[in-house]
């Protein structure tokens, strides 16, 4: 198809009603949860519900689970690309920009709904629906920040990527509890602390979210297997169910 083909089909299609646009956004902030606690076969029903919309609603937007899977890794990567944008674009300071950056990408949960979403698609089928590359616009911010002397000239790109990775994935066995992101803030503000020079000053900015002590992680971890106990227990009573 040529571009003059293209630009005539695209101008036959119309401009999307804000309040379809609202839906259609609003399905994808919801699967993008969903897909992170439960993975990418999880019920399409607790999706229309957690987004405020009827299962009607998200299968015209979405006819198939697969169009919901490429949607959703399409929104992902391009808000990425847009946070790492704005925050080149916004912020003076390289290295205020570059943790900006890395706590937007946090948000977006990457770590734990793109790999689940792995395999679902091509990345062709990916790439061609992103406007941009976010590697190279924030490989950008790491060399300023390293040039202005805010981050040590050890670190490389891998280090900022593969850590928000690590950040954003759930605990161990699916478990999940109330400030478990704001907790994932505060360990990145950690990590991002770690990147400074030798000799920095001291960091001033108090740390967020909840402060987890010896007694906590106790009981924290007594949920996470608390939990598991249970949907194991569930599982197995869903399978006796269907055996009978």
């Amino acid at each position: 198809m040529s571009a003059d083909t293209d630009a005539d089909a695209l101008a036959d299609v119309p401009p999307m009603r804000a309040d379809a646009r609202r839906n259609r956004e609003q399905i994808l902030r919801a699967a993008r949860e969903v897909f992170a606690d439960q993975g990418p076969d999880a019920p399409l029903d607790e999706i229309a519900r957690r987004a405020g919309v009827g299962i009607a609603t998200l299968y015209r937007r979405f006819p198939h689970r697969d169009d919901l899977h490429r949607g959703v890794a399409i929104e992902v990567l391009s808000a990425l690309v847009e946070a790492g944008s704005r925050a080149a674009a916004e912020e003076d300071d390289a290295r205020l920009a570059l943790r900006r950056f890395m706590h937007a990408a946090l948000d977006l949960k990457i770590g734990s709904v793109m790999p689940a979403l792995l395999g679902r698609f091509t990345v062709d089928e990916i790439l061609d629906g992103v406007p941009g590359d976010v590697v190279d616009p924030v490989d950008a911010l790491l060399l300023s920040a390293q040039a202005q002397g805010l981050i040590r000239l050890d670190v490389v790109f891998g280090d900022i990527t593969m850590m928000i990775m690590r950040l954003s994935r759930p605990l161990p066995g699916g478990g999940r509890f109330a400030a478990d992101d704001a907790l994932a803030h505060r360990q990145l503000d950690i990590y991002i602390d770690g990147l400074r020079p030798a000799g920095s000053p001291r960091p001033t900015t108090p740390l967020g979210g909840p402060a987890v002590d010896a007694a906590a992680f106790k009981r924290l971890r007594q949920q996470v297997i608390d939990d598991a106990r249970a949907a194991r227990s569930e599982a197995r009573a869903e399978d006796t169910d269907d055996s009978d």
